[in-house]
């Protein structure tokens, strides 16, 4: 995170005792990144952090990736994955794995149910929801989200989700930290005047309370010899992983609403870096919301067809109307896999219907890695099967 935040009671000099009313020590956890070197965040907690009273192994969700091969662009309908009704599924164990490689898993999930309290051992996760309303609880406090928002969460955060009705999420997992693009960011990490959003636009965890519970299960997702080199771990603690009284520091969740993001416009068509929001270790997040477009006189405002010779392109529509797919049968939730080694660009009849326009109103979240992905099970059970075609036959298959 850019800037420090304070929460509940610290003592005035870090490394030093802080006490309770009743006189006992509280716990000092430095919690913090590339050992030692990078932000940090110390957390004073009313028990020993590291204590375990049990363990078991959880077995994760399938995690098996297969290539996309034969190299082929697809269409994933997400809403096809759960049902209408209120969903059994929670956010952290009900996650399906869509699409994956060494660096970033992509999953869907449609959440009705509390989650156990989780940690993610292997990387920061940046959780998009389409919809829906839930408080996110962490050890550093709560955090409510809802359409729209981006929730960013640490490497090893401990947090449970709290749905308000079915909520639906799309999880972007890194094996890696996950930041603003570090163009946006000062030397010393304050977001610049250029950046499309600022630290205004963040929202905190807010709420911190001590929870006196006993033999709580924390959920931990590690590096292991999986699939995927991915394995589960319950641990059992013997009191509850929120029971801290004060915190201080850079690391930490927060939320950004993907409707204060500014976009960047010109008189012609702007590269997708112009929408990049986040980055990865060999990722990118970038998206797309209703802007003005390209107002060059001769100006075509959909995207010139390219080909990702270094990345694949995934995008997940959220919302509005994505002009440049019109006839390929892209819809709310859909998600669109360009693989590098593919040129593409808008579907048949775009490019020229888009002459002239002012305005789009539209609304999607792009990840594009360079590495190849591969196929999670989710894709496989959601994939069309003729979205490949739909350039070459005007999106008739695509479309039916």
């Amino acid at each position: 995170m850019p800037y420090y935040r304070v929460a509940g009671s610290v003592p005035p000099k870090r490394h030093t005792q802080h006490r309770g009313p009743d006189g006992s020590l509280y716990f000092e956890e430095l919690m913090g990144e590339e050992g030692f070197s990078s932000d940090s965040s110390l957390l004073y907690h009313v028990n020993l952090p590291s204590s375990i009273a049990a363990y078991r192994v959880w077995e994760l969700p399938d995690q098996s990736l297969v290539p996309n091969h034969p190299l082929t662009p697809r269409h994933l309908s997400t809403h096809e994955l759960f049902g209408d009704g209120r969903p059994e599924a929670d956010a952290v164990t009900g996650r399906r794995l869509l699409l994956g490689n060494g660096d970033v898993r992509l999953s869907y999930v449609v959440a009705g149910t509390t989650s156990p309290y989780y940690r993610n051992a292997i990387g920061d996760e940046c959780l998009y929801v389409e919809a829906g309303q839930a408080r996110v609880e962490t050890v550093f406090g709560d955090l409510a989200a809802g359409d729209g928002d981006y929730v960013l969460i640490p490497r090893a955060t401990t947090y449970r989700i709290v749905p308000n009705g079915p909520v639906r999420l799309y999880a972007i997992e890194a094996n890696s930290h996950i930041t603003p693009a570090k163009r946006y960011l000062s030397r010393y990490g304050q977001l610049l005047e250029h950046a499309p959003f600022c630290e205004r636009d963040l929202r905190g965890p807010e709420n911190l309370r001590a929870v006196a519970e006993q033999d709580v299960e924390v959920y931990i997702k590690h590096r292991g010899n999986g699939p995927g080199g991915i394995a589960g771990t319950v641990h059992t603690l013997p009191h509850h992983p929120f029971d801290v009284v004060g915190w201080d520091g850079c690391l930490y969740p927060y939320v950004f609403n993907i409707r204060d993001f500014e976009p960047l416009t010109g008189r012609v068509h702007q590269p997708p870096p112009a929408h990049q929001v986040f980055e990865g270790e060999n990722f990118v997040i970038c998206n797309f919301v209703p802007r003005k477009v390209d107002y060059h006189p001769l100006a075509i405002p959909v995207p010139y067809y390219h080909s990702n010779v270094d990345s694949d392109e995934v995008m997940f529509y959220c919302g509005g109307d994505y002009e440049a797919r019109k006839g390929s049968g892209i819809g709310q939730g859909s998600i669109s896999l360009h693989p590098g080694g593919h040129p593409h660009g808008p579907q048949p009849g775009a490019y020229e219907r888009a002459i002239g326009a002012e305005f789009f109103d539209e609304l999607a979240v792009m990840v594009d890695t360079f590495r190849p992905l591969e196929l999670g099970e989710a894709a496989r059970d959601c994939d069309d099967g003729v979205y490949a075609y739909s350039w070459a036959r005007g999106g008739k298959e695509a479309a039916g």
